[in-house]
């Protein structure tokens, strides 16, 4: 699962200043004596049958479900099967061709079944349940990761909504396929299926396994049978309609297919085009080829989350689709694409065997994410993934919860900055720790011993042990079942008598837990290094390291693979060298950052102009949006370089920073550039290019928005050209302002537009086009995660919708005040 964490980490950071709101966590504690094992496993699925036949005018699955299983161990004569919020039609048991009724009881969440007699240890049988499942009708709360839980999702099902597609997909994790299937949800499950999908003819579907045959009814309708052979857990399970183009692409001779809306066909394999290729290097580096017998990826409007791994059936939300403008830019879609392929070996081939142990799906899959960087575009690009990954889990307050835990209110906390992030530090660390070639040998033995079944971090260890021969219980001790991260206080001096450097390592985080850390030092004459290695293991400690000549440099980590907070304590001049000689992504970041914080500084100006120059283009756009143009040593120095940048440089993403940075001189002479670069194919420029104009010409920039406003415009293109109109447009704007607003989808540049998307609606006198701009901001408020859902729509109720009746009613006085009135009674009601 791909969630919106880095989304609400920086939309609550902008809340927390904007607003001055405290961000409240859960105050609940009874959960913190509550132990959270591992469900027993009484009975366990074997086979799953499922006829499925929807109702899109009242969102109802008609299913019949033939359920193979068997007493795990003990003997049995109960089976208690989850199905929520069902009417459950009939219950019986199969057997020899005969048809069965069974007793039970049902409480709208679980199926409670006594059978025709005790069933031993491994003794099969099949019991068959015709239900309506009525996902609608369901009340549930979803997590930051997914943010709703109802499991079968009807979109647009009657078509009554204009411009969107009518679909239907299934979200099963993490307890929610039995919304629409009954079985035993929970992850330890594994069973094969069937799936017979009766749809409208004009539809396709998609579901687990491969489609063995179709098969046309005399109703317009048609059959598809979906069979997978190999078993996988009930959360994975996938139903996918509509009317989606499938655009074929193959991985040795196997299936690879991306089912997406038919405007974006022409650009699918730009979108999803390198998963054969990232298929390939999993592969490679795990040691097990490809598990399953096709992949498939389909993009659903409205979906619930990010992204979802389900077993050869990974769903994406639409900001998936991406057209070949916005694709000019980088796909933003690349990491999740492998984040959830990453998944088809953690998660679903190797299935976490509880959520307590979240961690061997999703610390694995969000690393995924910095391996094909490294392996793709360079070790800089795995690095700098890495690095924000760690600075989210930093920023996210999560440091006193364990990476594996027993104790947690609510399974849906599991998905979260630790299981995600932190998890995926931590493996870094491991990797660094072993080596490539046993980490890597490690993973591919945890997958052999544990496949089609369920793994744990011991199971991890175990197997990570067992190849490279070396213990690693101290580090599963630390970072598994431990919580929080080092603060490091590094101090240097040096003795020149003695001919030796001391290193003053000091771990400054509260409390009394120490942690050990395996650290790397290389130290610096020139371009020459000798590197040392030291085990951090004191709350303060002092190492010493000889030398001839002093040193220009002592790096302290110098693989810069520590997840932990830290206090380098180095001159600028050290800094300036760490950035010409260590060469890793975070040694030159560090030294920026240095070098940003001293711009007054001339041998920091003259390190910010190689940085402008970075081999990283990353690292050139860091650099550049942190320049201090007030400064007027700066402003002056930097100005010609910039220039140079918005001309020549090869990315579209520095281009387009560049040309922000070189607006806010305010120069006219720049006016025929930015004007040019309004008409760039990229948006990040084009949209750069028509701020920068609005900064030094105004009326030429709204003299462009006029000629563009009706074209398709995305990205920074598209929100740049919503401030112009919030600004500078007139109330016959509003379906372009509305299109555009609606177009951010949920994310931190959406967030940030409400409060002049409200002072533009202050603008609108017609009631109905008021009311559908309230609306905007109402669904946005409700599509919040759970979690967050308080803090976010007490910005939106107390700061924009309040600041919006206040405006209203000082309008009221005029000749409109019955429809002002009717505006400030519809917000009320939405509050």
């Amino acid at each position: 699962m791909k969630n919106f964490l880095s989304f609400i980490v920086a939309m609550l950071a902008f809340f927390f200043v904007q607003a001055q709101f405290p961000i409240h966590q859960r105050v609940d504690t009874p959960w913190q004596s509550n132990y959270r094992s591992t469900p027993a496993r009484l009975n366990d699925l074997v086979h799953t049958k499922l006829e499925a036949k929807f109702d899109y005018d009242k969102s109802y699955l008609y299913g019949k479900v033939w359920l193979t299983l068997q007493s795990h161990f003990y003997p049995t004569d109960s089976l208690a099967l989850d199905a929520k919020g069902m009417e459950i039609k009939k219950v019986s048991l199969q057997q020899n061709g005969k048809d069965l009724p069974l007793k039970y009881t049902y409480d709208s969440l679980v199926l409670n079944i006594k059978l025709d007699r005790i069933y031993k240890g491994k003794e099969k049988y099949v019991v068959y349940i015709d239900y309506i499942a009525r996902p609608n009708e369901l009340k549930v709360e979803g997590s930051a990761a997914i943010t709703d839980a109802k499991g079968l999702y009807f979109i647009n099902p009657k078509g009554e909504e204009k411009n969107k597609p009518t679909q239907i997909w299934t979200q099963g994790e993490t307890e929610a396929t039995s919304v629409w299937c009954p079985t035993i949800d929970n992850p330890s499950q594994k069973t094969t299926q069937e799936f017979y999908l009766t749809v409208p003819k004009k539809y396709v579907t998609l579901s687990n396994g491969k489609l063995i045959s179709q098969k046309l009814n005399t109703d317009n309708t048609r059959t598809d049978y979906w069979k997978m052979d190999l078993p996988h857990a009930p959360y994975l399970f996938f139903m996918g309609v509509g009317d989606f183009a499938v655009v074929k692409d193959s991985y040795k001779g196997k299936e690879v297919n991306y089912y997406v809306e038919k405007e974006y066909a022409p650009v699918a394999k730009k979108i999803f085009g390198n998963t054969p290729e990232m298929m390939a290097f999993y592969s490679r580096i795990t040691g097990v080829e490809y598990p399953w017998n096709k992949y498939s990826q389909i993009v659903g409007r409205d979906y619930v989350s990010g992204a979802m791994e389900n077993t050869t059936a990974t769903i994406h939300q639409e900001n998936a689709q991406q057209d070949a403008r916005e694709l000019v830019d980088g796909n933003i879609w690349e990491s999740t694409i492998a984040h959830e392929l990453f998944h088809q070996w953690f998660g679903d081939y190797v299935t976490a065997e509880s959520w307590s142990n979240l961690t061997v799906n999703e610390s694995f899959a969000n690393y995924s994410e910095t391996l094909w960087d490294e392996y793709k575009y360079g070790k800089d690009a795995g690095d700098a993934q890495n690095y924000n990954d760690m600075v989210g889990y930093l920023g996210s307050g999560s440091g006193d919860k364990n990476l594996v835990r027993f104790y947690y209110s609510n399974k849906e906390d599991m998905f979260d900055a630790v299981s995600y992030n932190k998890g995926g530090r931590i493996l870094h660390m491991l990797r660094n720790y072993l080596g490539d070639s046993a980490f890597f040998k490690g993973l591919g033995l945890y997958l052999t011993n544990n496949k089609f079944k369920t793994g744990e971090a011991h199971q991890l260890r175990l197997a990570l042990e067992e190849v490279s021969g070396v213990d690693l219980n101290w580090f599963f001790d630390q970072w598994y079942f431990g919580s929080g991260h080092p603060q490091l206080d590094i101090s240097y001096s040096y003795d020149e008598s003695g001919k030796k450097v001391n290193v003053t390592i000091r771990q400054i985080q509260e409390g009394s837990k120490v942690f050990k850390l395996p650290v790397a030092v290389e130290i610096y004459n020139g371009g020459k290094k000798i590197r040392e290695k030291i085990w951090v293991d004191q709350k303060e400690e002092t190492f010493s390291f000889a030398y001839q000549s002093k040193p220009d440099l002592v790096n302290v980590d110098a693989d810069k693979v520590l997840l932990c907070e830290k206090k380098d304590n180095k001159t600028i001049a050290e800094f300036i060298h760490q950035y010409k000689y260590a060469g890793n992504y975070l040694d030159r970041r560090e030294s920026i950052d240095t070098c940003l914080k001293n711009q007054n500084d001339p041998a920091s100006q003259d390190l910010l102009k190689l940085a402008l120059k970075d081999k990283y283009y990353g690292l050139r756009n860091y650099a550049l949006s942190k320049l201090d143009l007030k400064n007027p040593t700066v402003k002056q120095a930097f100005e010609p370089i910039i220039l140079d940048l918005v001309k020549n440089d090869k990315k579209a993403l520095v281009r387009a920073e560049a040309i922000s940075v070189l607006g806010a001189y305010g120069n006219a002479s720049y006016k025929s550039l930015f004007l040019a670069a309004v008409k760039d194919s990229s948006y990040s420029v084009a949209g750069a290019a028509l701020g920068a104009l609005m900064n030094i010409d105004e009326a030429a920039a709204v003299a462009e928005v006029e000629k563009i406003k009706n074209q398709p415009a995305k990205g920074k293109l598209g929100s740049t050209l919503l401030q112009v109109l919030i600004k500078k447009g007139t109330e016959a704007d509003f379906d372009i302002v509305a299109r555009n607003f609606n177009a951010m989808g949920l994310s931190q540049e959406k967030f940030e537009a409400l409060q002049p998307f409200s002072q533009y609606l202050t603008k609108v006198n017609n009631t109905e086009k008021f009311k559908a701009g309230i609306d905007m901001i109402i669904n946005f408020r409700e599509a919040i995660p759970g979690p967050y859902k308080e803090q976010v729509s007490g910005y939106i109720n107390d700061m924009i919708l309040s600041g919006l009746i206040n405006e209203k009613k000082k309008q009221q006085a005029g000749a409109n005040s019955s429809a002002i009135k009717e505006q400030v009674d519809y917000i009320q009601t939405k509050m």
